[in-house]
């Protein structure tokens, strides 16, 4: 697929639960767009990793630096995608005090799709036991959030078109190629 010119003055989270296709979306967007695109996985920190991997979930606490991480990355892009599962609103408000206007790409899905998905892959941290802790903690957002829901068992140039037409409908957000 041949990627535009970039978009500039969009950024973009791609939020949701462990194996709702975060990656998969986010990395098409990001291609789309003609941005820079970055995996929020890569900067939890050792010890998050290792409580993860262990089966344990994370605290509020545990995920601070993490989302500060984040959120500085978006700032200091004037548009980009990044991935990140910002389950809770109070995560979402982190990350938009560093980029107040970003979207969130919410992919959503049922539990076992969800589930089918994580328990066919490999080499990620994140076990499926922990899929259920994630479905507890998530919020969705709220109507007063930037954010667009899409349906993850649609194929993925679907969910990240429908975004893309919602961006457009956005009477603030000015023309997308």
């Amino acid at each position: 697929m041949p990627s535009l010119p970039p978009v500039f003055g969009l950024r973009v989270v791609v939020m949701g639960v462990a194996g709702s296709g975060k990656t998969t979306v986010g990395e098409r967007l990001a291609a789309e767009l003609g941005v820079e695109y970055v995996e929020a996985d890569p900067h939890h920190t050792p010890g998050n990793v290792a409580k993860m991997s262990a089966g344990i979930p994370l605290t509020d606490a545990d995920r601070g630096p993490w989302l500060d991480a984040v959120g500085r990355w978006l700032a200091d892009h004037e548009s980009a995608v990044a991935t990140c599962s910002a389950l809770k609103r109070r995560y979402r408000d982190v990350l938009r005090s560093f980029a107040a206007d970003a979207w969130f790409l919410h992919c959503t899905g049922s539990p076992e799709l969800i589930s089918s998905r994580i328990t066919r892959r490999s080499h990620h941290f994140m076990p499926a036991e922990l899929l259920a802790s994630q479905f507890e903690a998530l919020e969705p957002p709220g109507p007063d959030e930037r954010a667009f829901s899409a349906d993850v068992s649609k194929p993925p140039a679907t969910v990240v078109s429908d975004f893309l037409a919602a961006v457009r409908r956005d009477p603030g957000r000015g023309e997308l190629p």
